[in-house]
């Protein structure tokens, strides 16, 4: 089935989310929608699946419009979805799930769960995604949850299925495994749409690639482009994707956690028996898909989570038991996963908060007041040193989008005296010029002595600005190796991988050396795409054509 996209626009009050946007999906192609956090692949993918209706365009398909009420009228044209957080029902099995609002019943409405089980296996093996149709889907493993959301929507008949982007809690192999699925789709004559804003994915799987750049229609490239082209046309300008730092120069270790565990009300253990140190100037990443413990030992160093058992210090002096006030003021930088949430007072003035651990101290209070010209100042420097976007530093921090309130974070945390830095995903949400601004200010403080700790679910993040990784799964610390060896080799993006699925330090290193991954193995002809993952020769990749207006550093709030 043919999709197309004709003019297609959507307005939230004064924001343009999607600017008469043309988009043309081939039968059988795989066509990466690529752009930042925020530019508007996930509302056009909305307004395709009918979860949003469009102020202007139409949507054709073979040739004929389309309009869809709801996601109901979509599934029944034959587009599928998967979203990036799934639609499951953690305590349905895989059959139930699959069946859930289109469920086959029999005389008198009898539910037919036998024929929801056989419509599983047929998908599963036709496939290849080894599926049990009897499987609770919580207990099955965050891959093969996707798996089940695939397998729902081909059940409805989907000729186009709509990926947003999926890789985003899978670890290198099951990225891996997505894309052999995607591949298999693709012969069958299924269209994709792959939204996601990794260069590396795209370049590795996608027939086409659309950017998106602030709700417009930038530019098409195809895989064959690198991954700086692919950048620049994303942002409007040239960037740097690598992280410029020196070998580290590690002192004494100044944070120190022993035998850390955190348990839930429910008796759940979060953090399990942790036990790690970081040294004066170095940097430890921390790597694990999301949901394996990581936010939990950010928020119990700060205070914000308590611990059950064992003990952290700063400089040798224990913190557990401090506030999270005096925690702040003995040092500690925090930048929280959910600036929406921990991060910043929506109510609040921007210039309010860039002070909020600080605005009853000297120079920003005298006595009991709060010096507003002081705050204003620091506001006006603060927010030109870190390139936010504003209409004036008096106005409610909601009034800025969401990259712009990270950096605003970014600078409240960034901008004083540290004895350690902990941020977890501090480039979220931000453009690929901004990842590089916050990467090195990070490493500047790296540099300065100050023991960094870094929570990231990107991998290449990761790889980039550690000196040492720990990965976390299921609360546990699986290992902890360094960046580069002592050789100047650097860590096996394989291993890691396997260490985010829980296989241990030695026998990961062991099962990478037997095998390879599609996005981490061998390039040996230097064009960033991995050997073993190159079309056969004569495989069409799409013209690459670009169609943006020159270049421009210009941004909007």
């Amino acid at each position: 089935m043919k999709l197309e996209l004709q003019g297609i626009t959507k307005v939230f009050g004064s924001l343009v989310a999607n600017d008469h946007i043309d988009l043309v999906v081939e039968p059988g192609e795989i066509h990466a929608l690529l752009g930042e956090n925020g530019a508007g692949k996930s509302t056009l993918m909305n307004v395709l699946y009918g979860l949003y209706d469009p102020d202007d365009g139409q949507i054709l398909l073979d040739g004929a419009p389309a309009t869809f009420k709801g996601p109901g009228d979509a599934v029944a044209a034959g587009i599928g979805m998967v979203h990036q957080h799934f639609m499951l029902v953690p305590v349905f099995t895989v059959a139930e799930s699959v069946a859930l609002g289109y469920e086959p019943t029999g005389a008198a409405g009898v539910l037919k769960l036998d024929e929801a089980r056989r419509r599983v296996t047929e998908i599963s093996d036709r496939f290849g995604f080894h599926v049990d149709p009897d499987a609770r889907i919580e207990d099955l493993p965050v891959g093969v949850q996707q798996r089940v959301e695939i397998i729902k929507a081909l059940s409805r008949d989907a000729k186009v299925l709509i990926l947003d982007e999926p890789t985003a809690v899978l670890t290198p192999q099951e990225t891996d495994e997505l894309i052999g699925i995607m591949r298999e789709l693709k012969e069958a004559g299924t269209s994709i749409v792959f939204i996601t804003h990794k260069l590396r994915e795209v370049r590795a799987i996608a027939d086409r690639i659309t950017v998106i750049r602030r709700g417009k229609v930038v530019g098409e490239a195809s895989p064959s482009s690198t991954e700086t082209e692919l950048a620049s046309l994303m942002v409007g300008r040239s960037v740097s994707l690598t992280v410029d730092k020196t070998p580290a120069q590690p002192g004494e270790a100044s944070f120190e956690v022993d035998g850390l565990s955190v348990i839930a009300a429910n008796g759940t253990v979060l953090v399990d028996d942790i036990s790690f140190d970081v040294r004066a100037g170095e940097i430890l990443c921390v790597a694990g898909v999301q949901g394996n413990g990581q936010t939990e030992l950010a928020e119990v160093i700060l205070g914000i989570e308590e611990a059950d058992a064992g003990s952290i210090r700063l400089g040798g002096e224990p913190i557990l038991g401090k506030g999270v006030k005096e925690r702040l003021r003995s040092g500690i930088g925090f930048v929280p996963e959910d600036r929406s949430t921990d991060g910043v007072v929506s109510s609040f003035s921007i210039a309010e908060n860039l002070v909020l651990d600080l605005y009853d101290t000297a120079p920003f209070a005298r006595g009991v007041s709060m010096s507003p010209a002081t705050v204003a100042a620091n506001a006006e420097q603060r927010t030109e040193e870190f390139d936010v976007r504003y209409t004036s530093v008096h106005d409610p921090i909601s009034t800025l989008s969401g990259g712009n309130a990270q950096k605003v974070v970014l600078a409240r945390e960034m901008s004083r005296p540290l004895r350690l830095l902990v941020a977890s995903q501090p480039t979220r949400g931000l453009d690929v010029g901004s990842i590089e601004f916050v990467h090195k200010r990070v490493v500047e403080e790296r540099d300065r002595g100050t023991p960094v700790i870094i929570v990231s679910t990107e991998l290449d993040e990761v790889l980039g600005l550690a000196d040492r990784i720990a990965v976390m799964y299921r609360g546990r610390i699986v290992g902890i190796v360094d960046a580069v060896d002592e050789h100047g080799t650097r860590v096996n993006r394989d291993v890691l991988g396997l260490m985010m699925a829980g296989v241990p330090l030695e026998d990961a290193q062991q099962q990478a050396a037997e095998h390879h991954s599609v996005l981490g193995a061998a390039d040996l002809d230097g064009d960033g795409v991995p050997d073993h993952l190159q079309r056969p020769a004569g495989e069409p990749t799409g013209e690459h054509r670009h169609t943006s207006a020159p270049a421009t550093t210009e941004e909007h709030p």
